[in-house]
């Protein structure tokens, strides 16, 4: 693979480049804060994307690398696989995804997996190799490392992991041990105590000991719900019968005007008899006017056989005389008394004809109240006789008590049906949490398979760890120190013949005569060789893809003589290679002038 040209819109303090490299070496000179570290950083971001997070740093990346003098924040990069085929890649920092470009300038980014965290994936389809990956094999950053102590043994370190996992930051006994810790703090065993394994399974002893408390309300939910459905009904027919007997109470209060009517009418009789009864006891009593008139004339016969009897039977003149006046006297009077009779007769019969006439119009009266009462009643009756087979109540003045008991009925209803939702109400509060725990307790058991699928994990991953720890000590290890070993022998002009890992992972560095030294005792420069032929030697073995070789100050610690070796040997062993030195010192271009072996300037 080779990287052709690099423009650069905008990307950190470097704006408005346009840089071709060339296959073979390319020398990137710079002095310091000129832009190295940021073109390759623009490198690393155009094949796979720009962080948002800090990852450990104090800025993110996206925001580092913004620039402050421009509004463009992009690039493009063109490069070649070994295949031959060329692609463009543009891409604007602000957006997740870039346009990929074939060598006809067909845009090509949605053959390519795009990840929705780490965007498109197409270099890593390309060359098989993650970023990581890239970063600690096709670029070496030696120059970074400080010339103390510590960051020897730190180095030397960095070479062993190499050797023993392929990556120089992790150790397998670190990784073990961190493998290890995490299975105990972020999952945990049986032997354990508060870990998340044993929390979660207490959690769920406690839960499920509530939920089987709980269970209990479910049958009594049940039953709840069957005794509110019963009141409820007995409720709606206590409300249907209440209603139907209001219907029946309108119907009577109307029905009650004809029973007033009736009431009225017998009354109106009543009166009509009393008034036919005070006639009656005002009738005219001409019996006894009668009797009288008798009286008067059997007197009148006394005395007119008186008067004979004194004209006859008395010579008394005087008493004779009297007599006939006597007489006459009387019967004048009776005359008269007849002619009062038989006007006060006459006056009699006038009063008894008016008397007969009132007495009848009062029975007609009486009589034709009592028709029109009887009608009113036989309507009642009948009406009434409907309204309680209608209604169903019997008799019908019992309607005003049985709306009462009916109302009551409700009322008692209604109180229980009250308390039952209540009861319901507390029932359901328990089924709600019933469902609660039951989603808890799922939750929990997702929780707890997935923590026992961690730590089967964590533990297939020990165990495959230990097997591959093994295999590339026994098969791996020695390939890379065979290669680590021939790399070291040219670039040490044989000084130095072999690297080899001791039992106890430590590394040894044969020399020309024979002896063994521990690596801690190398010079720092050598220790640099070291770190840097095992990365060349990580190169061939990550990918089918002939990588570029990217080195950034790699050579600040060694002198002149070993950069002149490490500059003849990547010329001679990689030809065909593309090789990137990035560097603020002027020593290899003079090295490489002098050895008149061939490069390409790059100044920024």
């Amino acid at each position: 693979m080779n990287i052709k040209r690099l423009k650069i819109n905008g990307f950190g303090k470097l704006q408005d480049k346009d840089i071709e490299l060339n296959n073979g070496l390319n020398i990137v000179y710079g002095k310091n804060e000129a832009g190295k570290s940021t073109l390759l950083k623009f490198i690393i971001a155009m094949f796979y994307g720009i962080s948002k997070n800090k990852n450990g740093q104090k800025l993110p990346d996206k925001e580092k690398f913004t620039p402050w003098e421009t509004d463009e924040f992009s690039g493009k990069i063109s490069y070649s696989l070994d295949s031959g085929e060329e692609f463009e890649v543009y891409r604007d920092f602000r957006k997740s995804n870039p346009k990929i470009f074939n060598h006809v300038v067909e845009e090509i980014s949605k053959t390519f997996t795009i990840d929705k965290t780490k965007g498109n994936q197409f270099f890593s389809e390309q060359t098989g190799i993650e970023e990581n990956i890239f970063t600690t094999s096709v670029i070496s950053k030696q120059g970074e490392v400080k010339l103390d102590g510590k960051s020897q043994s730190n180095l030397v370190q960095k070479i062993s992991n190499l050797l023993g996992t392929g990556e120089d930051t992790n150790s397998y006994e670190k990784i073990v041990a961190k493998l290890r810790k995490k299975l105990n703090d972020e999952v945990g065993t049986s032997h354990t105590k508060e870990k998340p394994w044993n929390i979660v399974e207490k959690r769920i002893e406690q839960l499920t000991h509530e939920k089987e408390k709980l269970a209990q309300y479910q049958i009594s939910k049940f039953e709840m719900e069957e005794q509110q459905e019963e009141v409820r009904g007995h409720l709606i027919a206590k409300k249907e019968k209440l209603e139907s007997l209001k219907l029946a109470n309108i119907q009577i209060e109307k029905l009650a005007s004809d029973a007033g009517k009736a009431e009225g009418m017998k009354q109106l009789e009543e009166n009509i008899e009393k008034e036919i009864q005070a006639l009656k006891q005002e009738e005219p009593v001409q019996k006894v006017k009668q009797e009288v008139s008798m009286v008067h004339k059997v007197i009148a016969i006394v005395l007119f056989i008186l008067s004979v009897a004194v004209e006859i039977l008395v010579p008394i003149l005087a008493i004779k005389v009297v007599a006939p006046v006597i007489l006459v006297v009387w019967i004048t009077y009776l005359a008269v008394l007849m002619k009062k009779h038989k006007k006060e007769l006459q006056n009699n019969r006038e009063s008894k004809k008016e008397y007969q006439n009132k007495l009848t119009i009062l029975q007609d009266s009486k009589q034709m109240q009592q028709a029109k009462r009887k009608q009113i009643e036989a309507t009642y009756q009948k009406k009434k006789k409907e309204i309680e087979d209608t209604y169903h109540i019997t008799p019908i003045e019992n309607l005003p008590e049985e709306m009462s008991i009916t109302q009551s009925s409700i009322h008692e209803l209604t109180l229980k049906l009250h308390t039952l939702a209540l009861d319901n109400q507390e029932i359901t509060e328990k089924l709600e949490r019933y469902v609660a725990l039951e989603e808890e307790l799922e939750s929990l058991q997702e929780e707890k398979k997935e923590l026992e699928w961690k730590r089967a994990e964590i533990q297939k991953v020990l165990e495959v760890m230990g097997i591959a720890y093994t295999k590339m000590k026994q098969e791996v290890t020695p390939k890379f120190t065979e290669k680590l070993s021939s790399v070291i022998r040219k670039v040490s002009n044989g000084k130095y013949q072999k690297v080899r890992m001791n039992i106890n992972g430590a590394m040894m560095v044969e020399q020309a005569n024979g002896e063994y030294i521990d690596a801690d005792n190398l010079s720092m420069g050598t220790i640099d060789q070291l770190y840097l032929a095992l990365r060349l030697a990580t190169i061939e073995e990550i990918t089918k893809e002939k990588m570029p070789i990217i080195l950034d100050e790699a050579f600040a610690y060694y002198d002149t003589e070993r950069m002149a070796n490490i500059l003849s040997y990547l010329v001679e062993t990689y030809p065909t290679r593309q090789i990137i030195v990035l560097t603020c010192s002027k020593r290899e271009i003079e090295l490489l002038d002098k050895a008149a072996m061939p490069y390409h300037l790059i100044t920024l």
